[in-house]
């Protein structure tokens, strides 16, 4: 399993490199095919977000779905930490659905699978960059109130409701797109409040 730590606009240092592969390691006993582990580092400048102003970003690439998980706090140290427990209980997840569906047994439900997980709100800007194409994008105009930051596409292999549901808690957010495979058309499935979704389609004309 590679490690590739990096830093956004922070510089890492060895010792921290060392200390995250430690903490890394206990990870592979979900699932022993695992590729890739990257690890992202942010700093939060704005001094009125102190106590949470280091942020982890962990993204899992496996054979199968990938799996993330980010955290903050005061210092990188405590933000890997809460980003690690988040990761286990995914990781451990993902390894109890593969194990069920080897077995042959009904599948487990969404509600059943996601049971336990964090319904914090993650930052949406940032989705794992393994199974997609992302473009970061430099220029604004100024006269613009807004602006897009980055563009991305993903693999729209089509997938069940149920399958996207679970996806969209490996990775941590709080919305999915994907390929409907029962209608056929583009559909968002979303968090409501709880364990409550919602799904979004694009209606087709003739």
């Amino acid at each position: 399993m590679d490690i590739v730590v990096k830093g956004r606009n922070v510089e890492v240092p060895d010792h921290y490199r060392e200390h995250v592969a430690d903490k890394l390691a206990k990870v592979e006993r979900y699932d022993q095919k695992l590729i890739r582990v990257d690890v992202e580092l942010f700093h939060e400048r704005n001094p009125r977000q102190s106590d949470f102003c280091q942020r982890v970003e962990i993204t899992v690439v496996t054979r199968g779905p990938v799996i993330r998980a980010e955290a903050c706090a005061k210092d990188f140290y405590g933000a890997l930490d809460s980003a690690i427990n988040k990761l286990d209980g995914r990781l451990r997840r993902a390894a109890d659905r593969r194990r069920v569906h080897r077995g042959r047994h009904a599948p487990v439900s969404v509600a059943a699978a996601t049971a336990g997980l964090p319904t914090d709100l993650p930052d949406l800007t940032s989705q794992t960059e393994d199974s997609s194409v992302a473009t970061d994008l430099a220029e604004h105009d100024d006269a613009q109130p807004w602006r897009i930051v980055r563009e991305k596409e993903h693999p729209a292999d089509p997938m069940t409701v149920d399958d996207a549901l679970f996806q969209m808690e490996l990775v941590g957010h709080d919305f999915y797109l994907f390929h409907d495979k029962d209608s056929g058309r583009p559909s968002v499935v979303y968090r409501r409040r709880g364990y409550d979704y919602g799904i979004l389609s694009l209606e087709t004309t003739a």
